[in-house]
């Protein structure tokens, strides 16, 4: 075995942050509803009320409603910020941890090229580029550990469930990445397995962000579901 570089021993050091987002559908103009991070012990859960309207679809799987400008999950009524706060307090909270890797399931297919859109829009990119080390996509991350397990769905939902024996809330950002941080430590990555799957806002694919399956929590979606953080949101 070789001894780790000082380069290899340095990108270790850098904090990960687990990320996600619930959104209002999966089309190219969906918008942001929940925006859930979490590194160590430290976690981050925002909402905002979308402009548009919340999908049919996502609305069933996710819980979120508006009405009269308020946002409703589950029918508990709850507490929102603007946009422009929530993503001001997110990258607040990826300088307090000092350049973190940022890490997802699908994020580059869905959450980061809208989130890259909301930053753009509120003119943040430069500050949230300048605060994070970069994106690592843990869907072909664990279809790379994973191809020898005969696994039907890359979905996170499914992985967590197949991998680990847990079932949890899924289609809520916050539990999303308390699984996702799970799921990665029973992964255990190399280094260099991450480099290959590290991107940033730059480098993501130009595509529009994907249609109706985004990350798949379900092997077989019935006709029409809004699935999210599996692959569908996802793909198979």
């Amino acid at each position: 075995m070789q001894p780790e570089t000082d380069e290899e021993e340095n990108f270790k050091q850098h904090p990960l942050v687990f990320f996600d987002l619930e959104t209002t559908g999966l089309g190219q103009h969906c918008e942001i509803i929940q925006l859930a991070a979490v590194s160590g012990g430290h976690s981050l859960n925002l909402y905002v009320v979308p402009r548009c309207r919340i999908e049919r679809g996502a609305a069933r799987v996710t819980g979120f409603k508006v009405r009269g400008q308020r946002l409703y999950l589950d029918r508990r009524l709850v507490f929102t910020n603007t946009l422009r706060e929530v993503v001001v307090s997110f990258i607040a909270f990826l300088q307090m941890l000092g350049r973190p890797l940022v890490v997802g399931h699908n994020i580059r297919n869905f959450d980061c090229p809208l989130l890259a859109r909301a930053l753009d829009e509120l003119d943040l990119r430069a500050q949230f580029e300048g605060s994070v080390s970069g994106c690592v996509d843990t869907l072909p991350l664990a279809r790379e550990l994973l191809r020898d397990r005969g696994l039907q769905s890359f979905g996170q939902e499914n992985l967590v469930r197949e991998l680990l024996g847990i079932n949890y809330k899924a289609h809520d950002a916050l539990e999303d990445v308390r699984a996702l941080k799970t799921l990665y430590g029973f992964l255990q990555p190399t280094t260099e397995v991450v480099r290959r799957h590290m991107f940033t806002l730059g480098t993501m694919d130009s595509r529009p962000t994907v249609p109706w399956n985004k990350r798949t929590k379900r092997t077989s979606p019935s006709a029409g579901e809004f699935q999210t953080n599996g692959e569908s949101k996802e793909t198979t």
